[in-house]
């Protein structure tokens, strides 16, 4: 369990976020069953390819399937931008690849990545791609690193400082379109759309405006306990246009032939105020007893506590992985 998640540990005392389940109208999600998604996934390699909040899906099927075979033999190994999960006795191998804004980027480093500026290697993709275009599920997500009103864009080299280097500022939507494509265009040449099922995991919804549900504008999701209970609740800070964007690619890979699907899992995590880490999580930086009690300064309403909402993404994977639509 990264110490980020724990919350638990890390002191919370009402721990109600983990008994909640999401049920939908006119249909019933199929339990999840860690052994039966084994055997499915029996010889198959897993990658979760994205930031923190996809680190955070990862870890979250990373437990489910190791609570269920706690004494069969498995393997953790740490690579680089690569997280390796192996259970050995299905040979199922479920990692996570960091790669934050899909493309190269100065944010690349997987324990280093504050950087004062953003920069973007457009069109290159293949450094971290070849980490994973041999998987037989990818499940993909890239957003919060984009919220911003420009990036930067490269053409040219990271490492060759001698190299003729442009630099162009580009409307975030514009650029993150530019990035999408990219993608797409390498899955479409590289990747056996026979073979390997493409999701990508539309925004993981943040709560930081605690001015929408009646408290102060600085609380955060500081001390929250409860959801959110108006149906439809649609925080400011999650972008419309960027899952749309996602939409469209993800229409085109399959109108290529792609078995490729958005998990759409936004609404239902916009409800879960009550589920962020907040101040209960190991924080990288030595903060002061001001700092751990005063909602303004460090709070964590970004990620999401373990077991917890991420919980519910992997019963849509499943789902689709196990009942596939028809």
């Amino acid at each position: 369990m990264n110490e980020e998640l724990a919350c638990e540990m890390y002191g919370r005392k009402n721990l109600n976020y983990q008994y909640w389940r999401w049920q939908p109208h006119h249909c019933d999600l199929p339990r999840f069953d860690a052994i039966d998604l084994l055997e499915k996934l029996r010889d198959k390699r897993v990658v979760y390819v994205g930031d923190s909040l996809n680190r955070n899906q990862w870890m979250s099927m990373v437990c489910l399937i190791e609570s269920s075979i706690p004494d069969r033999p498995k393997t953790l190994h740490y690579n680089g931008s690569l997280i390796a999960f192996k259970a050995l006795e299905y040979n199922v191998s479920i990692d996570f690849y960091w790669e934050p804004m899909l493309l190269e980027s100065t944010c690349d480093d997987p324990t280093n990545h504050r950087v004062s500026e953003r920069i973007i290697r457009g069109q290159s993709i293949e450094k971290h791609a070849r980490n994973w275009n041999d998987a037989d599920v990818l499940v993909f997500n890239s957003y919060i690193w984009w919220r911003q009103l420009k990036l930067k864009i490269l053409w040219g080299s990271f490492e060759n400082v001698d190299a003729d280097r442009i630099y162009e500022d580009v409307e975030m939507l514009k650029a993150y379109e530019m990035a999408l494509t990219t993608w797409f265009e390498w899955l479409d040449n590289h990747v056996n759309r026979s073979k390997t099922r493409v999701f990508f995991v539309s925004s993981s919804p943040t709560h930081n405006r605690a001015e929408e549900w009646g408290k102060p504008k600085k609380h955060k999701c500081f001390y929250e306990t409860e959801p959110i209970y108006e149906e439809g609740y649609w925080s400011m800070d999650s972008d419309p246009n960027m899952m749309r964007l996602v939409e469209k690619y993800i229409n085109k890979l399959s109108s290529q032939g792609f078995n490729a699907q958005m998990l759409n899992i936004t609404q239902l995590s916009e409800y879960r105020k009550d589920a962020h880490p907040s101040m209960h999580r190991k924080f990288w930086d030595q903060l002061t007893h001001e700092q751990l009690t005063t909602p303004n300064y460090h709070t964590d309403c970004t990620h999401w506590c373990l077991p917890g909402v991420p919980d519910v993404w992997n019963e849509f994977l499943y789902a689709y992985l196990l009942y596939p639509p028809s």
